[in-house]
C-alpha cells in the first residue's frame, strides 16, 4: 500500500508516545508502511534520539528543528516564507502542512500532541482514516449561542468548558439532531484525563499546575456527532486527521512569536476557519472516537494565562469575522482567501491587540502565496536534501 499519511508531531518532550502509537497501529493491524511521521521539533532537542527512535520501530519519517526547518525553506526556494513558522510555538504545526503540501502523495495528515496516548479499544489510525470515508448518519448538534461546546454529552454532570469556548457563548442552549455525513474533511478526536482548558477555567478549577481537578472519562463520551452548519466549535490538535484539501483555510497563525504576545489560540483559530469553510462548501467536520489520553505535563498555571491573556478578547469575536465573509467562496483557497482579507483590511482597533488580526490576515496571505508557489513546483521532484523520504 502506498505512503499516504503524513502524521505531525511538533514535540520537545515525550516523543516516545510514539512508540505506544505505533503499537495500537500494529494490534489493530494497521499498514505502518502507510505513515509518514514528522517530528517537528527545536534545536535544543535530541533529533538523533528522534531519529533512532523512529529507526527502531521501522515508521518512515523525519525529524525537523528550527536550523532544518530554514534549510527546507531555502531548499525548495520559498526562503521569503520561512517568517510564516514561528519560534518556540505549537503553531510550528504549520510547517507539517506546508510538507504536506510539498508532497502531493500525503492525502491525509494527522495532528498528534506529544503528551497523549491512544485507547487501546480503537485502531487510532484506522478509525481516523474510516471517519474521513464514512456517509452515514451521526448525531447534529446546535446552540442558541452559535457555539457547540465539544464536551456537551455529559456537561450537566462535568461543567466544563474547552479552551477557546467564548465566555460570551456559555449557557447556551444545546438542541441534537441527526445528520447525514456526505464529505468528511476532518475527523476530530476528544480527550480523557485531564481536560483541554483555559487557565482561567483552571483557575476556577482550583489548580495552580495547569491540571484541572475535574477530568473527562471515557464515559462522558456517547459517541460521534457534527456541529450543526452555521455553528462553531473548539478543535484541538492534539487528536486530528484531515484531508489534504483544508490545507489553506487551516493556517495555525503566527502565534507566541508576535510583538503583541498572543500565544495559545493556534488550532483554536484555524479550527473556527476550518468550520466557516466547511460549511461554505458544504462539508463535514465529525467529532468524537477515537478518543486518546491527555497525559498534560504540571506547569504553572499563570504562565498559561500570561499566553492567553492577550488574545482573550480577540477570542470572542474572531468568529464574527469570518462569519461575515466568503459567501461566494467556491474552494478552500477562495474561502481562506476571503477570511484572510477579512483580517488584513479590518479595522479592530475597538478590541484589545486588535492590530494582531490585521498581522494574521497578512500572515495568512502569504501563507496562501506559498502554497501557490508550492503548487507550480510539485510537477517537479521536491527538493528535499535535509532527510530522505523514502
Amino acid at each position: 500500500m502506498k505512503q499516504d499519511v503524513c502524521v505531525v508531531v511538533p514535540t520537545i518532550r515525550e516523543y516516545d508516545c510514539m512508540r505506544t502509537y505505533f503499537e495500537n497501529a500494529r494490534e489493530h493491524g494497521f499498514d505502518l508502511d502507510r505513515l509518514f511521521v514528522l517530528l517537528v521539533t527545536e534545536d535544543f532537542c535530541d533529533v538523533e534520539a528522534m531519529e533512532q527512535m523512529l529507526d527502531e520501530e521501522g515508521v518512515d519519517g523525519a525529524v525537523y528543528d528550527g536550523s532544518r526547518r530554514e534549510a527546507w525553506f531555502e531548499e525548495q526556494g520559498l526562503s521569503a516564507y520561512s517568517h510564516l513558522i514561528p519560534a518556540a510555538s505549537h503553531a510550528q504545526t504549520s510547517f507539517g502542512l506546508l510538507y504536506m503540501w510539498a508532497h502531493p502523495r500525503f492525502e491525509r495528515g494527522v495532528f498528534i500532541d506529544d503528551d497523549t496516548l491512544p485507547h487501546e479499544e480503537w485502531d487510532f489510525f484506522g478509525r481516523h482514516l474510516a471517519n474521513l470515508d464514512r456517509t452515514d448518519e451521526v448525531e447534529s448538534v446546535r446552540s442558541d449561542e452559535r457555539w457547540v461546546n465539544v464536551l456537551y454529552q455529559n456537561a450537566d454532570e462535568h461543567g466544563l468548558y474547552p479552551r477557546g469556548y467564548p465566555y460570551s457563548a456559555m449557557d447556551e442552549a444545546v438542541e441534537t439532531g441527526r445528520s447525514e455525513l456526505s464529505d468528511v474533511v476532518a475527523s476530530q478526536g476528544l480527550w480523557t484525563n485531564v481536560p483541554d482548558l483555559d487557565a482561567v477555567r483552571i483557575l476556577m478549577d482550583g489548580d495552580l499546575q495547569g491540571q484541572a481537578q475535574t477530568r473527562t472519562r471515557h464515559e462522558d463520551f456517547e459517541g460521534d456527532f457534527v456541529a450543526e452548519s452555521g455553528q462553531y466549535l473548539t478543535v484541538c490538535s492534539m487528536n486530528l486527521a484531515f484531508e489534504r484539501e483544508v490545507i489553506p483555510a487551516f493556517y495555525q497563525l503566527p502565534m507566541d512569536d508576535n510583538e503583541w504576545d498572543v500565544g495559545r489560540f493556534d488550532d483554536i483559530w484555524s479550527g473556527v476557519f476550518l468550520k466557516r469553510a466547511a460549511d461554505l462548501l458544504e462539508k463535514d467536520v465529525v467529532n468524537g472516537y477515537p478518543l486518546c489520553e491527555h497525559n498534560k505535563a504540571p506547569r504553572p498555571t499563570f504562565d498559561d494565562l500570561n499566553n492567553e491573556v492577550p488574545g482573550l478578547e480577540l477570542n470572542e469575536h474572531v468568529w464574527e469575522v469570518v462569519d461575515a465573509v466568503g459567501d461566494d467562496a467556491d474552494s478552500w483557497t477562495a474561502a481562506a482567501d476571503a477570511m484572510a482579507r477579512a483580517f488584513a483590511e479590518g479595522d479592530f482597533s475597538e478590541w484589545n491587540n486588535g492590530a494582531f488580526l490585521n498581522h494574521c490576515g497578512e500572515y495568512w496571505l502569504d501563507w496562501l502565496d506559498c502554497l501557490s508557489e508550492i503548487e507550480e513546483s510539485n510537477a517537479e521532484p521536491p527538493r528535499d536534501a535535509a532527510v530522505a523520504d523514502d
